[in-house]
């Protein structure tokens, strides 16, 4: 019968390893408190304690504890002094970004309509609005001389060139040719 309900609980599983463990920044920041140093505590130490701490552990455990350090430090939960992290003082001033600070802007009065910034570049020519549309330009060779723009092609040889250059034996090669040696004529002839 298909309307009938099951009242039965799902099986009980057993408990995941990985849900026995808080998360990671949990665990840095207990394992902080705990070390409890006045210079901080150094990535060994935090990970020395939270070895000894918790079970089970994942096999990247030093890896996830290198990304969530960095990932609490860029958020503004860690401070890094020396190699070392702690927790920020809240009485310390904000850390200024580099650069030099932006000029504080005067405040407008209300009701002040902003006009959109500039855009880049060099604005375009003033056209005469009673003047035809501009026709689109082709592809010009040069502004000025009737030759076309680079170095010219190279002229393809023809056999019928080739044919009428006049032949006085084998082809010479490339290159110098080899100096010819005087012939040297014997003594007591």
């Amino acid at each position: 019968m298909a309307t009938e309900e099951n009242n039965n609980p799902p099986p009980a599983q057993p408990p995941h390893p990985a849900a026995s463990i808080p998360q990671y920044p949990e665990m840095i920041m207990a394992a902080i408190e705990a070390l409890n140093d006045k210079n901080g505590s150094n990535k060994s130490a935090i990970s020395r304690y939270i070895e000894s701490t918790y079970a089970d552990l994942p096999a990247a455990h030093s890896t996830l504890l290198s990304h969530h350090l960095s990932k609490l430090k860029q958020a503004g939960q860690l401070v890094l002094v020396k190699n070392n992290y702690m927790k920020p003082d809240p009485n310390a001033p904000p850390k200024r970004g580099r650069g030099r600070p932006p000029k504080p802007k005067a405040p407008l009065p209300p009701g002040t309509v902003v006009s959109p910034p500039r855009p880049r570049g060099r604005p375009p020519k003033p056209r005469d609005p009673f003047s035809p549309p501009p026709v689109p330009k082709a592809k010009k060779a040069s502004s000025g001389s009737g030759r076309p723009r680079g170095r010219p092609p190279k002229k393809a040889k023809t056999a019928a060139a080739s044919a009428a250059a006049p032949s006085d034996g084998p082809p010479r090669g490339r290159g110098r040719p080899p100096k010819v040696k005087p012939a040297v004529e014997p003594i007591g002839c």
